[in-house]
């Protein structure tokens, strides 16, 4: 067995793993990542956030020429669906993000094993890979080994035709019918996406809402949106089996008509990666649901080893890993770092866009918080107006005593990158008056922003 040193080695190169690596090499350690697929970048870039955006933006400007041009002027006649073409774009904008990573690792001399990662013992790696097996020695390891779909009790995997998200973005013709369990994220990107392109699609959810932990305000009017877009909701519905019959796909619900389809999504959640990793070799105990318990400073029970990202509690999101990453490798070289958990901000790639930073009006009720809000349409607002995409709103939520913003929560036009400005300001301790002083350019969508803060004293001014 051939042996190697390293300072670290990171377990897992998706986006938690391959930026931990990144900046340890800038700060001057010898890094090592290990990782078991060919591609870097993990779930997030391969089968992940990456390819969906890309399906995303295809299959909305598909909508687009079939529906919205004409509003605009621009008569477009016998527009039609190149699936294979759509879906090989996706493939290339993986493709090249991939061998950026692979690029940034050769710039900052991050040496790379391909092969899954196990601890042996304290500062000891194996790498297994399918031809040989590879020891590394180092003072200190991170697990970032990411998640993977949940899976449901009774239902069957069966290929492409009931399957997770990885099936479900990379089918080679549209569905006649896509039943999607879990109304969250995922569920509802991916249905989106196959719905604008032809698909029947049915979403079925064992809550009585969709987006859990979403502000209600905001999933209640989604919901809406989405109907009108031709998404089917079966809320309250608990489905407790799903296989596939003769190419075609029986979905069973308790108490309710089973429903024939062709495809089905599950999207019921995700797990942690932890399984196999040897951790029990250095004496590390996982919770039930398998993340790994750390302190602050993302060390586990074991001396030397650390973990981050999707492998942790907390929201599995992939900006998330990325700043636990830095964090940690921050205070393993020098002492320090800080992440403000109650500023990073989620977002819903759907059309229009979710985006949600901080406290929920829910959570704040529930906490005996008093607050006040605003909220703001974009049917007021003149830069979505031009851009013909008025539906949709922001909430602002602010302390009641201190003005302190607490949440603030948009469905809208480009909400994901509008909650940026909001992330930030939640990180500066700014109040819902310092976003309404804040001259914003006009016209433009960041204008409903200001005046949803305005309104939180009751002073907006375009409503």
């Amino acid at each position: 067995m051939t042996t190697h040193e390293h300072d670290l080695v990171v377990i897992g190169a998706g986006p938690g793993g391959y930026v931990a690596a990144i900046r340890a090499a800038q700060l001057g350690l010898k890094v090592a990542c290990v990782e078991q697929e060919r591609e870097l970048g993990g779930t997030c870039l391969r089968v992940g956030c990456i390819p969906s955006k890309a399906l995303l933006e295809s299959s909305e400007r598909f909508a687009e020429a079939k529906h919205a041009l004409a509003s605009h002027g621009i008569l477009v006649s016998g527009v039609q669906l190149d699936l294979e073409t759509m879906l090989k774009r996706k493939e290339q904008v993986v493709m090249t993000l991939t061998r950026g990573v692979e690029a940034l690792f050769k710039k900052n001399r991050i040496t790379r094993y391909t092969g899954r990662g196990r601890i042996e013992g304290a500062g000891r790696v194996t790498v297994l890979a399918p031809d040989n097996t590879i020891e590394l020695k180092a003072r200190h390891i991170i697990v970032a080994t990411g998640s993977q779909p949940a899976a449901l009790r009774g239902v069957q995997p069966a290929g492409d035709r009931i399957g997770t998200s990885t099936e479900a973005l990379s089918y080679r013709e549209v569905p006649r019918h896509l039943v999607v369990i879990g109304a969250g994220y995922i569920g509802l990107e991916l249905g989106s996406v196959w719905r604008r392109l032809g698909a029947r699609v049915t979403v079925l959810e064992f809550l009585d809402r969709i987006l859990f932990g979403m502000d209600g305000d905001i999933a209640l009017e989604a919901k809406k949106l989405f109907e009108k877009q031709g998404l089917e909701f079966r809320l309250g519905a608990r489905v407790v089996g799903a296989r596939e019959e003769g190419g075609q796909c029986r979905v069973e619900i308790e108490g309710g008509e089973a429903i024939e389809c062709d495809r089905v999504l599950v999207a019921v959640g995700r797990v942690p990666n932890t399984d196999n990793l040897g951790l029990e070799n250095v004496g590390i105990e996982r919770h039930k649901n398998g993340q790994i318990p750390v302190n602050a400073a993302f060390q586990t029970s074991a001396p030397g080893v650390y973990a981050i990202g999707d492998a942790i509690a907390g929201p599995m999101l992939a900006h998330k890993a990325e700043e636990e990453g830095v964090a940690c490798v921050e205070r393993i070289v020098t002492g320090h770092g800080h992440i403000d958990y109650d500023s990073i901000a989620g977002v819903v790639y759907t059309n229009p866009e979710i985006g949600s930073v901080g406290k929920t009006e829910e959570q704040l009720r529930e906490a005996g918080i008093d607050y006040r809000k605003g909220s703001f349409p974009f049917r007021a607002n003149g830069r979505a107006r031009s851009l013909g995409q008025v539906e949709g709103l922001v909430k602002v939520l602010a302390d009641s005593r201190t003005d302190r913003l607490l949440g603030v929560h948009i469905i809208g036009p480009h909400a994901g990158d509008l909650i940026n400005e909001a992330a930030a300001a939640m990180a500066f301790r700014a109040s819902s008056e310092d976003l309404a002083r804040t001259c914003h350019v006009h016209p433009t969508l960041g204008e409903a922003l200001r005046e949803a803060a305005m309104a939180v004293t009751g002073k907006a001014i375009h409503f």
